[in-house]
């Protein structure tokens, strides 16, 4: 595995990236309701009190320490939903214990990761021959200040493996381990381009909404079309 002090650390630099997340999955409000982690437990008590689906809209809070939400920002609730919802099957750069914000550099790399990542998916589903989904973009600034940079390491880089993370998920730990906020790396799936992984929202300023798209699935997914500004 490549050594973590064999890499350079970004210098503090505004980033403007993209994400393409499921539409149905909403933004949860409590996050963005609130300026505060005080202000936060008060809602989450009084709203857990009449919202039996909040702990599951909110997911798991023990996965995210409070000091890192972003409470405040423009979508805290997209910066922080990656943490409290982790996919057991992990990603690129997580084990699947704990949680890894994705952000590419354009919104045309967040879609070639994307489409990727639901084409091997879905053509392990049985018997299904046509279905459309609809995705969610997002804009996303973020210092990456602090961030180990990946971009040193050649493509043939074991972390940069199409479908074997042993590696890539083991520099991803480190990182975690060493309370770095996350890495910048060359996108696997859209040659040419670049992405970053954090390990937490906390260097998040903001995340909005900016349209919706939909990917088209026949055997495999056929075409990705905008659909609407939000």
């Amino acid at each position: 595995m490549v050594s973590l002090d064999a890499l350079s650390v970004l210098p503090s630099a505004l980033r403007e990236g993209h994400r393409l997340i499921n539409s149905k999955f909403p933004p949860v409000s409590v996050f963005d309701d609130v300026a505060s982690a005080s202000e936060f437990d008060d809602l989450y008590e009084l709203q857990a009190l009449t919202n039996p689906r909040l702990q599951t809209e909110v997911g798991n809070l023990a996965l995210i320490e409070q000091k890192d939400i972003p409470f405040g920002i423009p979508g805290c609730s997209y910066a922080t939903a990656p943490f409290t919802h982790v996919n057991p099957d992990g990603s690129r750069f997580g084990d699947g214990q704990y949680g890894v914000l994705y952000i590419a550099d354009t919104i045309e790399t967040a879609i070639a990761e994307v489409r990727h990542h639901q084409d091997a998916y879905w053509r392990n589903v049985p018997d299904l021959s046509y279905e459309r989904f609809v995705f969610r973009g997002l804009t996303c600034t973020f210092d990456e200040g602090g961030m180990v940079d990946g971009i040193a390491l050649s493509h043939t880089d074991p972390i940069y493996a199409p479908d074997n993370y042993a590696a890539s998920r083991a520099l991803g730990h480190a990182v975690r381990e060493r309370n770095l906020p996350g890495l910048r790396y060359h996108s696997v799936r859209h040659p040419g381009a670049m992405c970053w992984a954090l390990m937490s929202p906390k260097p998040v300023s903001s995340i909005i909404q900016t349209a919706h798209y939909e990917m088209v699935w026949s055997g495999t997914i056929t075409s990705v079309n905008r659909l609407s500004s939000p």
